[in-house]
């Protein structure tokens, strides 16, 4: 009886299995669109853990001559968008319908479900409501005596690594900077990663950056399974790291006084973090401290590894283009002999315009994460020929139309000119979205392009950049296959020489 019961479970197993293969096979054939072929279990994620997503995506746009492609993320219908029109309406016209994510890590990793990366509504449009004010132009000024500090720490690094020998690492270097800023800015925590390579923050952020199988099978999951993040416990961030984090997190809380002291909220993160714990128990509405942690450890991530990732694929680059370095440094000297002192302000860097299209070119080519995901609330139709139904997921091609030749000829050329502003008003709009757009766009994107801005001009003031011998070219830099962003796999290193 037993076996036969067993048996019977394996039977009804097989059954469903293929009943749904046999599903998705045909259901956008059915439909009459471009799709690309399903597995019965992985539906069109097989490329996980061999190709890095964003190439994938790439690979996908060239292939295919469609506005749009049927996909499975797993067993969930989706679609991929290349078309900068139909993107206009899934992230901002028709944003309501398309306000939630697919990327999720379930209920039993409380700590990583909660912030605005991975939370869905109604939580997040309240959480975005309060953290907007932290990212404004005038709260970022306030802290340009931090980013000149830590850039002074950066070249001062450079110089003193340099000259005792040391070949550079450039994304190690950068992710020093970037987490010392967040630190410092975000929390109040003094940090000295830039000058001397190690600190308790930059220590998780380490951890932040270890690829391995186990951590891309997480990931995946999260990004396009999330169902499965709880039926196996998957975590966004290694679970010693949320644990190390989250006592630090209470004891600066302390440090201010604790969650009763009020404030105004100006100070940082932390302190708009605190009011907005505050002004929600006004409100009569719950914010427990699992939310506050959460959002803190995803500004940590989220702004220092896109920031550092940057900066190493731009030096990197400019180190293969003399030509390109030579007018970025002629643009700044002849800014600086302009002012009125000897330090550049946001503003400064903000309007040099060959300076802000080498930025620009950089997030074009290299998109740290090539995609932007939405989930259709309720049946939504694309054009006159395609409604899908609630559910469905829509992955934006990010990377694929900034990998275009038609909307940037030549695209794995390196080319700043794109982007001065006699060229950028010819930019079709949704082509180029490397901080998303529409109410789900970044957050941080103000602040990471003050981090940029000022990283670059004190590199560019400071050093010609030249490649090392036997070094692969940019083109041939191999991509991160464990993770998901958009990263480099090998070490990635430049000569420095010092300017007169």
């Amino acid at each position: 009886m037993f076996l036969e019961i067993i048996l019977a479970l394996i039977t009804i197993g097989v059954s469903w299995v293929l009943l749904k293969w046999r599903y998705m096979k045909t259901f956008w054939r059915k439909k009459g669109i471009p799709h690309l072929p399903v597995h019965p279990l992985f539906g069109s994620m097989t490329f996980l853990q061999k190709i890095n997503p964003n190439i994938w995506l790439k690979d996908i746009y060239l292939e295919y001559s469609s506005p749009y492609v049927g996909v499975w993320s797993f067993w969930r219908p989706g679609l991929i968008v290349n078309c900068p029109n139909i993107t206009r309406n899934i992230v901002v016209k028709d944003a309501d319908v398309f306000r939630n994510r697919l990327l999720g890590t379930g209920t039993k990793d409380e700590l990583s479900c909660l912030n605005l990366f991975t939370v869905n509504d109604p939580l997040w449009t309240s959480l975005r409501r309060r953290l907007t004010a932290v990212f404004t132009a005038s709260k970022l000024r306030g802290w340009q005596e931090l980013f000149r500090s830590k850039t002074s720490d950066l070249i001062h690094r450079i110089k003193t690594d340099s000259e005792n020998g040391v070949i550079i690492n450039l994304r190690p270097l950068f992710a020093d900077y970037s987490t010392d800023i967040i630190g410092e800015s975000s929390f109040g925590i003094k940090c000295e990663s830039t000058r001397t390579g190690t600190g308790h923050l930059r220590e998780m952020t380490k951890d932040f950056e270890k690829y391995s199988t186990y951590r891309g099978i997480e990931w995946s999951s999260i990004f396009f399974v999330p169902e499965m993040a709880d039926i196996f416990g998957f975590t966004f961030w290694p679970k010693h790291t949320m644990a190390y984090f989250s006592k630090v997190f209470k004891m600066i809380v302390q440090e201010r006084g604790g969650y009763d002291k009020e404030t105004d909220g100006k100070k940082d993160l932390l302190d708009a973090l605190l009011k907005m714990r505050q002004d929600a128990l006004k409100d009569n509405q719950n914010m427990e401290e699992v939310i506050l942690i959460s959002n803190a450890l995803i500004f940590l991530q989220g702004g220092y590894d896109t920031t550092s990732a940057t900066l190493t694929y731009l030096t990197y680059e400019l180190a293969y283009h003399p030509e390109v370095q030579q007018r970025l440094y002629e643009e700044i000297v002849e800014a600086r002999s302009n002012l009125e002192t000897d330090e550049f302000d946001a503003n400064d860097l903000a309007e040099l315009p060959y300076f802000n299209a080498v930025l620009k070119e950089t997030m074009r080519k290299y998109p740290i994460m090539g995609w932007l995901d939405r989930l259709a609330l309720k049946d939504y139709r694309i054009d006159e020929k395609l409604t899908v139904p609630a559910g469905t997921v829509v992955f934006i091609n990010v990377n694929g139309m900034h990998h275009d030749p038609k909307l940037f000829p030549d695209p794995n050329e390196f080319r700043p000119e794109r982007f001065l502003p006699e060229n950028e008003k010819n930019i079709i709009p949704y082509t180029y979205l490397p901080f998303g757009d529409g109410p789900r766009s970044c957050i941080g994107k103000r602040f990471a392009q003050f981090s940029l801005r000022f990283a670059l001009a004190a590199i560019s003031t400071n050093f010609i950049i030249k490649p090392l011998k036997d070094s692969p070219v940019p083109n041939d830099v191999p991509v991160e296959t464990k993770g998901l962003f958009y990263l480099p796999s090998i070490d990635v290193s430049v000569e420095f020489v010092p300017r007169n």
